[in-house]
Parts: structure tokens; sequence; C-alpha cells
């Protein structure tokens, strides 16, 4: 994948060397609550979920770095569910960089790189109802609320997009 590069953020591939970040990201206290305890608790682990994530082809996770430093600050996250239609996105920041913006940067380029145009005619996302910061950010990418569904006794929101193919 090539890097999406913005005025302040480079989107990359998730590589091994990114495992004391996702040690950060999966423990703290946002992931867990709104994506669930991965069982995550030291580099091994990381390295293990790492290491199966990019084995995965349903699963594409991209790192989001700050541009100057190339400090890891979040993820994006693309996943074909078995139980969805079409590919889901997603998104997890630390919480010192969560509320600066760099989600919807992030997020909105990716829905206008050319190899997610090329590969996705649509995309969905899936929030639980009380997630309020990532419900806005759906709406604010152009996500329209779809339905609720229920998963493993969670109630959740649907929301999809039609993306932009002419922007090819």
């Amino acid at each position: 994948m090539k890097p999406i590069i913005t005025s302040s953020l480079i989107v990359d591939s998730l590589s091994i060397n990114d495992a004391p970040f996702i040690l950060d990201l999966l423990n703290t206290q946002g992931w867990k609550q709104f994506i669930g305890e991965r069982n995550v608790h030291d580099l091994q682990d990381a390295a293990r979920y790492i290491h199966k994530i990019i084995n995965d082809p349903a699963v594409s996770y991209r790192v989001v770095r700050l541009k100057g430093s190339k400090t890891p600050v979040g993820v994006l996250t693309i996943i074909k569910r078995d139980d969805l239609a079409h590919h889901d996105i997603g998104f997890a920041f630390l919480p010192g960089y969560a509320g600066k913006g760099y989600a919807y940067e992030s997020a909105s380029a990716l829905l206008q790189a050319p190899e997610v145009l090329a590969a996705h005619p649509r995309l969905l996302a899936i929030s639980l109802k009380d997630n309020v910061r990532s419900i806005r950010l759906l709406e604010k990418l152009g996500m329209i609320f779809e339905e609720e569904i229920n998963r493993d006794s969670e109630e959740l929101l649907r929301y999809g997009i039609a993306l932009k193919r002419s922007a090819l």
C-alpha cells in the first residue's frame, strides 16, 4: 500500500515495528470500552496480534503518524466482517491525540485514496450507541445512519457511504 500523506499526517501500513504503539493503543480505556479486550499485555502479544492482522486478507490496518516526527497516533481499519455485506471502516487514536482532527483528516483522505475507491464502491461502519465521538466522526465523513443491528448481544448503529468513484 502506498502511504497517504495529508497536511499533517502520514497514513501507512502496519508493521511489526509498530508493536509498542499497538500495545499502548489496545490497552487504552477507549479501545477496551468501544472495541473490546484483545488480551495484548506485552510486546510479544502485540507482535502476535500484528502478525495475525498482516496475514489476514480480510483485514487492513493503517497506522496514522504525525508527519514531522512520524509518531504513531492512531489506526484506520478496513475489515470485511462475515455479517456485513460490505467492508467496515474503523478508527482508534491514542487519548492524547483524540479531538485534534486527526481522525477526520486521515479517514477522509483514506476514503479518497485511489486504491480504496477502486476496491470499495461502498463502506459501512458500526458503532456502539454511546460512542458519541465516533458517531459524530462518521456523520462528518458523510456516512448515513442505516439501521440498528444486534451483534453478540450488543446494540450497534450501522452507517454506510457510497464512495465517489469519480475521484479515480
